[in-house]
């Protein structure tokens, strides 16, 4: 069913792992999708994926740290599209390692990007999903910023300060019929986890209540649900898909 037809979506860090499977998602549901990310050739792999399927998308290779890369890529998009109807504020990084040891420049460029990046591009579409009275956004927050982890203090605290900021952008545009949630992934099957040692995922997996990591597609089907008309009445919350980590 093409749920999404007729829309136009953002999804930033859509150039692999979680991005890219709701891009795809998201697509495969009707919409136009503009595919931002870091470089432009993972962006336009993303896009001509989509493409070959029949669908519109276009690429844009946008660092969400820089503000102002930010708002000419908004600009164009705008200029482009005439309209956005969903953000999905999923750009992140990670530069781990316990606090003592931590460097100014790890802790500013993962909250720069997972946090100040969705602000920005947040910031910038503000007044069209105001002035459209509708509209969705969803930001790809973390189970580590419920629950934080050693050796992640600055993604826990990019991860929970983007659950602040949900909340309140969500009180923001309620009145104007626009949905913002976030959505809490546990350990999920991506790059990110690929290079972890045996017995690191063994320690995890313990930790799992459904005893196995999630994959990208689980992630990207509860984005669908909150981008749909099924969860038109649900603002302001945080969605966990973490096979019961933090239950």
């Amino acid at each position: 069913m093409n749920q999404l037809e007729n829309q136009v979506a953002v999804v930033s860090g859509a150039g692999r792992g979680i991005g890219r499977a709701v891009a795809l998602k998201l697509a495969g549901a009707g919409a136009q999708v503009i595919c931002v990310s870091r470089t432009r050739e993972n962006a336009e792999k993303v896009a001509n994926e989509i493409g070959a399927t029949g669908r519109k998308a276009s690429a844009f290779a946008v660092d969400v740290a820089d503000a102002k890369a930010v708002k000419a890529a908004a600009e164009q998009i705008l200029a482009h599209c005439g309209r956005v109807d969903i953000l999905v504020n999923n750009a992140g990084v990670t530069r781990d390692g316990l606090l003592m040891r931590m460097s100014d420049e790890d802790w500013d460029a993962v909250l720069d990007t997972n946090l100040k990046g969705a602000f920005h591009f947040t910031r910038e579409f503000f007044r069209v999903f105001a002035r459209q009275r509708a509209g969705r956004i969803i930001n790809i927050s973390s189970v580590i910023g419920l629950i934080g982890n050693p050796g992640q203090c600055n993604y826990a605290a990019s991860k929970a300060g983007l659950i602040g900021f949900t909340k309140s952008i969500a009180r923001e545009l309620a009145s104007r019929g626009v949905t913002v949630n976030a959505i809490a992934p546990g350990f999920i099957e991506t790059d990110m986890t690929s290079g972890l040692n045996e017995e690191l995922k063994g320690n995890i997996l313990r930790a799992i209540p459904m005893g196995r990591f999630g994959s990208a597609d689980d992630v990207a089907d509860s984005a669908l649900f909150l981008a749909g008309p099924a969860a038109r009445y649900i603002t302001g919350q945080v969605l966990t898909v973490d096979g019961g980590m933090a239950m």
